[in-house]
């Protein structure tokens, strides 16, 4: 009698498996997400009739021993090298995530353009598009004329024999693995089975064959790579490529890396003939200032080991709603709401009565809590109406007390603030030491945000007959 499938229900965000439907995932939380799917070849019983497999002894290695850096290939992209860490590791698997229309496939060709074009055998494999769809795409990017071999296949075993026939190719790319499907899982394409499954053949084939592999991914609406979270333990590396349809600036990010840094950041500009490499970011956001506006403060954040400057706009409103808005683009909003309720408790900025609104210019995200006194400056900017100086930078960080905290790295804050003309600084007291390292910068030190908050409602004005009032005895 033939032996039936077991079948159970598998939830597409997370990957847990449940032996009945359910509406809810209990892992993850997520709705109607369960979908029926064959455990495929997946025994937890050895099968009768089949005597059990004898496992192999292996050998032990020493903790101690020669240790060498792993051999990269650079990919000719500045940008991208630096956030993989120097280029791309023999035997390593990157997945790649963004929004659709983002630019990874973009970016993706113009890499493997690069490689071939240095000697080294590269295989676009697409599963979305057709092989006219990419040279379309290729002509566009000037690259048509570069020896990219393509192909458009969604068999992972029809993939496999291919690559392996001939010389190893030194970097594959496959868009994306959503589409791919093995005929060792009886499952739909794009499916959690067939995702993980796909991924785990492609992971085999590169650490037994010595080449990198790039591995698209789709994403969901709230950003995260679809599928498994198990794929993005699987692979060696996962980059996002974030960016907003408004703006040109693309920001190719490390969520996860084993051969390099998590913190680096690449910095692309997209224009008609594909994306352009962008070597001085802080220079391009800072680009299209509003000078003289109250409410924007610029930032001096470090992004990996670049200092990297950005503007941050604040607008606080009167509103007539009972629950005040608060809407953030760019940070965190649990760090927006610390430093409201810090204004609030020790600083006497009224602002329970004020919608506020903070955005980060240019489509950056900031992730590092120095940014703490560069947003509050903008916000009492906004709400006292008093413009902060055009060539003052603010960088610290603020803590629940009130006080400003130093932070790592002001020397090279300065240094990159300088460089782009700014004269003044406006840091914590604890970075006093650091005006040697850069003597054309005046430091304004504060211990305090309070101290912050009254030198600019010196300076403020008010909106028709509006007084500006702080406090609530003012």
């Amino acid at each position: 009698m033939a032996r039936r499938n077991q079948q159970s229900f598998v939830c597409q965000n997370c990957g847990a498996a449940y032996n009945r439907w359910q509406g809810k995932c209990d892992s993850c939380g997520e709705w109607n997400t369960l979908t029926e799917e064959s455990a495929g070849g997946v025994q937890a019983a050895p099968i009768p009739g089949r005597p059990a497999r004898k496992g192999r002894v292996f050998a032990l290695e020493p903790l101690t021993g020669d240790t060498h850096e792993a051999p990269r290939l650079p990919s000719g992209i500045a940008e991208l090298d630096r956030v993989i860490g120097g280029g791309f590791v023999r035997g390593s698997v990157l997945l790649v995530g963004g929004d659709p229309g983002i630019g990874k496939s973009t970016l993706l060709v113009q890499a493997a353009a690069l490689l071939s074009g240095a000697g080294h055998r590269t295989v676009y494999i697409s599963g979305e598009e057709a092989v006219a769809q990419v040279r379309l795409r290729a002509e566009r990017l000037d690259l048509a004329h570069m020896p990219v071999e393509l192909a458009a296949e969604t068999s992972i075993e029809d993939i496999i024999a291919t690559l392996s026939h001939g010389k190893i190719p030194r970097l594959i790319i496959i868009d994306s693995i959503q589409t791919m499907w093995t005929d060792s899982i009886d499952s739909a394409p794009g499916t959690v089975t067939q995702v993980r499954g796909s991924a785990q053949a492609l992971i085999r084939f590169a650490k037994r064959a010595g080449c990198a592999v790039i591995l698209v991914g789709h994403v969901t609406k709230d950003g995260q790579i679809a599928g498994p979270r198990v794929v993005e333990h699987m692979v060696d590396a996962v980059l996002s490529f974030e960016g907003d349809g408004a703006h040109q600036f693309r920001i190719l990010r490390a969520v996860k890396n084993r051969f390099g840094p998590t913190d680096e950041i690449g910095v692309f500009e997209m224009t008609g003939a594909g994306l352009r490499e962008v070597a001085n970011p802080s220079e391009l956001f800072l680009s299209e200032r509003d000078l003289g506006s109250p409410g924007t403060a610029v930032f001096a954040g470090i992004e990996g080991t670049r200092p990297l400057l950005v503007e941050i706009q604040a607008l606080a409103a009167p509103t007539s709603l009972g629950t005040p808005r608060r809407a953030v683009v760019g940070w965190d909003s649990s760090r927006l709401a610390m430093v409201l309720a810090v204004l609030e408790a020790h600083c006497g900025v009224r602002l329970s009565g004020h919608d506020v609104y903070l955005n980060v210019a240019g489509g950056l995200r900031i992730q590092e809590p120095a940014a703490d006194l560069a947003a509050a400056a903008a916000l009492v900017s906004s709400l006292a109406n008093a413009p902060l100086p055009a060539d003052a930078v603010y960088f610290g960080e603020v803590s629940l007390s009130g006080a400003v905290r130093p932070v790592p790295q002001a020397a090279a804050r300065l240094k990159e603030a300088a460089k782009l003309g700014f004269a003044r600084a406006v840091v914590p007291d604890a970075a006093r030491s650091d005006a040697t390292a850069e003597p054309a910068m005046a430091l304004s030190t504060i211990r305090s945000l309070a101290d912050l908050v009254s030198d600019i409602a010196a300076k403020g004005k008010p909106r028709g007959n509006q007084p500006v009032r702080f406090r609530e005895d003012g």
